[in-house]
């Protein structure tokens, strides 16, 4: 059974309490994960996210990569003081050891096929020392979505590269826990650590939010507090932290 519908994934609908807490988790890891002194970051989510506006207001200068496939705005602009726009394919466009930190949210890496390709890029431009923060589709999810569309004959395949076709036509790649290690280290990037994005189940989430609206901090510090590392057994989506050797 499909942990959150398909329909669902996109953040509306019915699972709207879910997904309140869902970014609220987001919102804190990152939070947690920021550099401590004011940084140079390069947001690869695609214009998707909050979080270039909460690096923003955390004291860092962010370049957000928009996705060069939709239009409507120009090249390159900056957006504020702290913030530029690029719309762009690759990053060819930065120089090598340039930045302090990489945040690859919105599951950019699992939407990305050529997910090795793009992590080679972020080893190039990312200064000794600097740090990665990514999110992709887990395994989980994966399976779950070739149930839910019946193709049980997927479900035995044990590839080492998993492409799930969506019922809306698009293609994700997804990983296990040992997969997004491999892939980091490949890269030649070290693993600070691997874990689920949340663990609590929408129902979970939904009778604790249902009975007292005021417990969303709360459950998200239990969220943070009791997340297991290297477990892809549960989730929608894994995220990960790295660092590129000094």
């Amino acid at each position: 059974m499909l942990p959150i519908p398909a329909n669902e994934l996109n953040g509306s609908g019915a699972l709207g309490p879910y997904w309140t807490f869902y970014h609220a988790v987001v919102a804190e890891q990152l939070r947690q994960w920021l550099p401590d002194q004011p940084s140079l970051l390069l947001d690869l989510s695609g214009g998707r996210g909050r979080w270039p506006a909460q690096a923003a207001r955390a004291g860092h200068r962010v370049i957000e990569v928009l996705d060069f496939r939709k239009s409507a705005e120009p090249w390159l602009r900056d957006a504020s003081d702290h913030i530029q726009k690029v719309r762009a394919d690759d990053l060819g466009f930065l120089p090598d050891e340039s930045v302090d930190a990489v945040i690859a949210e919105e599951r950019v890496l699992s939407v990305e096929i050529m997910t090795e390709s793009v992590l080679e890029d972020v080893f190039r431009v990312l200064k000794p020392g600097g740090r990665v923060l990514m999110c992709v589709d887990s395994l989980v999810l994966g399976m779950a979505i070739l149930a839910e569309q019946n193709y049980w004959a997927h479900l035995c395949q044990t590839g080492e590269v998993m492409l799930i076709p969506w019922p809306d036509g698009s293609i994700t790649r997804c990983f296990t826990s040992g997969q997004v290690r491999e892939l980091i280290t490949g890269a030649g990037l070290e693993v600070e650590w691997i874990r689920p994005r949340t663990v609590l189940s929408p129902s979970t989430v939904d009778h604790v939010l249902g009975s007292d609206s005021r417990s969303l901090a709360w459950l998200v510090r239990t969220e943070l507090e009791t997340q297991p590392d290297d477990d892809d057994t549960v989730g929608i989506h894994l995220v990960a932290s790295a660092r590129k050797p000094r």
